[in-house]
């Protein structure tokens, strides 16, 4: 079945960014033989994005991306290389998914990593950022990421247009040798095949594969997405459905962290970002550990009371929002070696009374979350269809909590790079849009400090009611540690008092929203993608 290809497709393939090898950008990774068996099923998870994806090409949504620095010496064959090599190695960097008969994913024995080296002063860091998030990915080929390098001026100057550039290969500095600087790395992926946990496995892989001079040493087995996909066919869902059945509220929660408002006059996606000083984050972190909560369950809590205040109700009412799992709590051995789409979203539903002890609303969200977190595997949309409200509506969630989360990583190769005179920084992860209006995106920064990203649909909340929601997070986290086990729910929403709420637009779907022009059909009970310009 014919696809359209991705918008923007050679963005990056101009004479503004060379390849990592020193010549013309790295080709578009190339489909080989695919490996047999020809295609393993798709999740629900892989199903919704694949839908949305096609109804929103060239927005970057479900698009992420993860960048760091390199400081010192930087052999552009052997990067090259060393990711050629992780590719070779990893099974779902050689993923694609197709269309006949049904969606599936295609396994392909070959791929090009695909590395392009931008010289200094080339292009705005910011731009090129953005600019590689909206070319997004043609899913159809393998490949689900790519690998970006901006290199910054040697004496620290602008790196952004304008900026003296010093011919068309690898910038030189005239008291420097080659490579010496600094680059900044940029990888961006996508999350039909993978998440940002999985792209911290890969980078440690690559670093291993860089030290070895290009090429991964040893041939260890570790589980990839073959596993990962038996492991799944073979999970009986009755316990999981009766479970979410049993404990999802029979009504429909309130989930929206905005009060209704006019057109925003605004489009494409947003970030807001608002920031816990160090102390503050520590402050926050002490005093959940007191209480035998995660940090995470602090941050549910205040999503949760946003999105209370913003029904205006004065009495108890059930809201509900989404929360991020890593999907490595599965009992697979190696999973959290494994790369592949695992992190999942799970409708989290509370009652926020205000009369109530604060401590109990948080005791809830943390009992609550683990009781959720043997069923990790399953699907927002699997729950929806089993609580009924595939077809006769009343979504569950309109937003998503996200806390970073990342495996352990040993400081080995870090130690190794520096003894060749180069320091890496600790890679981070941008966040990632989704069909949700709002997503509150939580990241520990290297000092101590935490930061809050606010990523949202422009055309529902504005970029001004966006840093306002993101900066009543951060208001009502710093108050937390001032509150004990007297603290009502009342008294915590009270310091919100006066603060205008955050606006959102009402969602419209006009005739002439027909980007994608898709026609669905069921496959198994659910919507199949399918692109009218394939049919005559």
């Amino acid at each position: 079945m014919a696809m359209p290809s991705r918008p923007g497709a050679e963005q990056g393939r101009d004479g503004h960014g060379a390849s990592a090898a020193g010549a013309a950008a790295s080709p578009p990774p190339r489909a080989g033989r695919p490996v047999q068996p020809p295609g393993l099923s798709v999740t629900w998870q892989q199903h919704d994005l694949l839908l949305d994806s096609f109804e929103h090409r060239g927005t970057g949504r479900h698009v992420e991306q993860v960048s760091w620095r390199w400081r010192g010496p930087l052999d552009a064959e052997r990067f090259t290389a060393a990711w050629q090599s992780v590719v070779d190695r990893e099974t779902v960097l050689r993923a694609a998914f197709a269309w006949d008969p049904e969606p599936h994913v295609v396994l392909h024995e070959r791929a090009a990593a695909e590395v392009v080296r931008h010289p200094a002063g080339s292009v705005g860091w910011d731009e090129l950022v953005e600019r590689d998030r909206l070319r997004g990915f043609d899913l159809r080929r393998p490949g689900p990421l790519r690998v970006t390098l901006l290199d910054e001026p040697a004496d620290g100057g602008p790196a952004g247009p304008g900026a003296p550039a010093e011919g068309p290969g690898l910038p030189r500095g005239a008291d420097r040798e080659p490579d010496a600087g600094v680059t900044r790395v940029l990888i961006t992926f996508h999350h039909g095949l993978l998440d940002a946990w999985s792209v911290f496995v890969l980078i440690d892989e690559f670093y291993r594969a860089y030290l070895a001079g290009g090429a991964l040493p040893g041939q260890e087995r570790r589980p990839d997405l073959r596993d990962w996909s038996l492991w799944l066919s073979r999970q009986d869902p009755g316990p999981a459905r009766e479970f979410w059945t049993r404990t999802v509220p029979a009504g429909t929660p309130a989930v929206l962290p905005a009060a209704p408002g006019p057109d925003t006059l605004e489009s494409g996606c947003g970030r807001a970002e608002a920031r816990l000083t160090a102390v503050e984050a520590d402050r926050l972190h002490r005093w959940a550990a007191a209480q035998a909560l995660p940090d995470s369950t602090a941050l549910q809590a205040v999503w949760a009371l946003l999105l209370y205040r913003a029904t205006g109700a004065s009495g108890p009412a059930q809201v509900g929002f989404g929360v991020t799992v890593s999907g490595r709590g599965i009992a697979l051995d190696a999973v959290e070696r494994l790369p592949g789409p695992l992190r999942n979203c799970l409708p989290m539903s509370v009652q926020v009374d205000p009369g109530v002890r604060f401590l109990q609303l948080l005791t809830g969200l943390r009992d609550r979350a683990l009781d959720m977190a043997a069923y990790e595997w399953v699907s927002a949309g699997q729950i929806h269809e089993w609580t009924g409200r595939a077809t006769r509506g009343g979504r569950l969630l309109e937003s998503i909590v996200a806390v970073e989360s990342a495996p352990h990583r040993e400081p080995e190769a870090r130690t190794e790079l520096a003894a060749g005179g180069v320091r890496v920084d600790p890679p981070r992860a941008s966040g990632v849009h989704t069909a949700f209006p709002v997503a509150l995106f939580a990241h520990r920064e290297p000092d101590g400090g935490l930061t809050l990203s606010a990523l949202h649909d422009r055309a529902r909340i504005s970029a001004a009611d966006a840093r306002r929601l993101v900066g009543h997070c951060v208001r009502l986290l710093t108050v937390l540690p001032r509150t004990d086990e007297r603290t009502t729910v009342a008294e915590v929403l009270a310091e919100l008092a006066g603060h205008a709420l955050p606006r959102i637009a009402v969602r419209r779907r006009p005739a002439a929203e027909t980007g994608a022009r898709l026609r669905t059909h069921s496959i198994g009970g659910r919507a199949a993608v399918e692109p009218m310009s394939s049919r005559s």
